[in-house]
């Protein structure tokens, strides 16, 4: 479904990212890890559309979109959850929800809406409440429901445990497991090896701007490299 060759990217002389290779299959969980300033961002800002490469190539579901523009992006239904949420903390749940289909989707957003708001009851909860004003888990759970309401063929969710506490977190990654039930394909994008590597199917390791390591995921955790660098161990 997505195919990253040989990708390098940066910000004007300054090149972060150097080269990077990976994939995903349809409906497949893939985790791209890595320390905070490894590239991960710059790997999604590009892979959406926010970034344009210097080199390489990004296939979509057979179409090349390596220099396609991001609202081009958002209408083949491949959708970025950007890290620090990114909602709008002026508007309601239901107005920012409601954003989340204004590319694509909004031929069945009563619908999507609905859906949403059963994967997250406490989102019907406060729907006229103001969005900045809800906890950071709240915000995450808003901030993934507006990605759903986009039909999203592949969800691309940028460091989604960021800030929150341990609990928070164990819910997000439960949450992530069960989208993936439904067929959904994920890339997440994440500082948490531990619980990423245990709902990705696949994981790729990004140091300096280039993939390390990679490989199933559970030989990935058993991998020594991986244990010294990030678990201490």
């Amino acid at each position: 479904m997505l195919e990253v060759a040989n990708l390098s990217a940066g910000y004007g002389q300054l090149e972060v990212l150097h080269g990077v290779s990976l994939n995903l299959a349809q409906g497949e969980i893939v985790a791209v890890l890595g320390a905070n300033g490894v590239g991960k961002t710059t790997l999604n800002r590009t892979l959406s559309g926010v970034l344009r490469p210097t080199a390489g190539r990004i296939t979509f579901d057979g179409q090349d979109i390596t220099n396609a523009g991001h609202d081009a992006i958002v209408k083949a239904g491949l959708i970025h959850v950007p890290e620090g949420r990114k909602i709008f903390p002026n508007l309601s749940v239901r107005d920012n929800l409601l954003l989340g289909a204004y590319l694509r989707g909004r031929a069945n957003r009563a619908a999507n809406f609905e859906r949403v708001l059963d994967t997250f009851p406490r989102l019907r909860e406060r729907l006229r409440q103001n969005a900045g004003s809800m906890s950071g888990g709240e915000q995450q759970m808003l901030a993934i429901g507006r990605g759903l309401m986009a039909e999203p063929r592949l969800l691309i969710l940028d460091e989604p445990s960021l800030g929150l506490s341990p609990k928070l977190t164990e819910e997000v990654f439960t949450l992530i497991a069960r989208l993936h039930t439904d067929g959904l394909a994920i890339l997440i994008v994440e500082q948490n090896v531990v619980q990423s590597l245990a709902v990705a199917a696949r994981a790729y390791v990004i140091e300096h701007g280039r993939v390390a390591l990679s490989g199933p995921a559970a030989e990935l955790a058993e991998d020594p490299r991986l244990r010294a660098a990030y678990l201490g161990l």
